[in-house]
């Protein structure tokens, strides 16, 4: 056996290729918008992350263009050393004041942030306990740190006092939770885990990677939704969404980011986030200040076709957020759907296993403000017809 056999013998990809069904990797040639051009295609985009539409936004394109002028396209070096700039610890300041945290953290990735939060707060007498529909990046944390895992099922508040009530020392306990969660889009039971928490004497971090920005009177998340914001201990959040760049953060109290700060491998070994993705989010940030007609809109455009593809007979799931997917089942069935939607220009993400359970494939849709009526009714008349071409509905 050679090590590299598996990768020799992993054939599925280059299979789906050659049957018309490979949905992935697709070279979009335009900027991150409503529509995006696919070999030369117009598409109306329905697979991004991009919840406010704030990638094409003339405030935070000059952001970053300035802030190449200034600085160039590079720190060389990671934060802990030569990498930290002023408009890293700008940041840093307004996000634990936007956040009403004392403290903030900027990482390079969403990914790293949780990988440097979790390893290094979890040692080997402590637990983590994670739900089970939690992001892969917390899963992964949670492998790199010395401490045990257990996971709950999936917003099961039975389950999770269950593994509460059977640690010996609970308040050496971290749950961790996705505030909403990225394939199916409903929102985790925080006022119950609260409570919990507050029971057994643990601690609590949320990952709000696709809540902030998108739920809360000012955008602040989930705790915010719930009127929780002094009841969680750590917040994450990302760039890549609704602040339209690249990187992560984390915000708590002084004392646990102080911490995370010194020794995160994850932050201390990694390049630093590059000036023009710092700019960005500076300029995204003022603008979720700002402009909060942006949520008020997200939020129609959400309303609307929730209502529209349940009127329709789709399976949404239980989602909560501009996060709606289409849950069909089988695989191949969703691949078919997938391109079947592609062919008539309109771009989805094929959600299959492990991503989701083995019966739950889906379409992943979700949605921006910046999305237009004619588009959203596009999206709905070509899901309906196919729908019911293929049997779905």
């Amino acid at each position: 056996m050679n090590i590299f056999d598996k990768c020799k013998n992993y054939t599925r990809a280059t299979e789906a290729k050659a049957s018309g069904y490979y949905p992935y990797f697709q070279p979009i040639q335009s900027g991150a918008g409503t529509s995006v051009k696919i070999n030369g295609r117009e598409m109306i985009m329905i697979g991004s992350n991009n919840y406010l539409g704030l990638t094409q936004h003339p405030k935070v394109k000059e952001a970053a263009i300035k802030a190449v002028e200034k600085y160039g396209s590079g720190c060389t070096g990671s934060r802990f050393l030569n990498g930290t700039l002023d408009i890293h610890e700008e940041l840093e300041t307004k996000l634990a004041r936007f956040m009403k945290k004392e403290a903030a953290l900027v990482v390079s990735t969403g990914f790293q942030t949780n990988q440097a939060a979790i390893s290094t707060v979890a040692g080997k007498d402590d637990t983590v306990i994670i739900d089970r529909g939690d992001h892969a990046s917390i899963i992964d944390g949670c492998r790199l740190s010395f401490g045990n895992t257990i996971k709950y099922k999936h917003n099961d508040m039975a389950d999770l006092e269950r593994i509460l009530a059977n640690l010996d020392n609970p308040t050496q306990a971290l749950i961790i939770v996705d505030g909403v969660f990225s394939m199916e889009g409903d929102i985790a039971n925080l006022p119950e885990i609260v409570k919990l928490k507050k029971k057994y004497g643990a601690r609590l971090m949320v990952d709000d990677a696709h809540g902030i920005g998108v739920l809360g009177k000012n955008g602040c998340g989930t705790a915010e939704h719930f009127h929780l914001e002094d009841e969680v201990d750590i917040i994450m959040g990302t760039f890549s969404k609704s602040f339209a760049s690249l990187g992560g953060f984390l915000v708590g109290p002084e004392y646990v980011i102080n911490y995370i700060k010194h020794h995160a491998r994850a932050l201390i070994f990694s390049a630093s986030p590059p000036p023009a993705a710092i700019a960005t989010v500076l300029a995204a940030l003022d603008i979720i200040e700002k402009e909060p007609e942006r949520r008020t809109r997200l939020w129609q455009i959400t309303n609307k076709m929730m209502v529209a593809f349940k009127k329709m007979g789709f399976n949404t799931g239980e989602t909560q957020t501009p996060i709606i997917p289409l849950v069909i089942g089988e695989v191949m069935q969703t691949f078919k759907f997938w391109k079947q939607l592609f062919e008539n220009g309109v771009f989805s993400n094929p959600v299959i296993t492990p991503a989701v359970p083995p019966d739950r494939s889906m379409i992943r849709t979700s949605y921006m403000a910046t999305h237009q009526d004619d588009e959203l009714n596009k999206v709905l008349d070509i899901c309906q017809r196919v729908g019911k071409e293929m049997g779905i509905i």
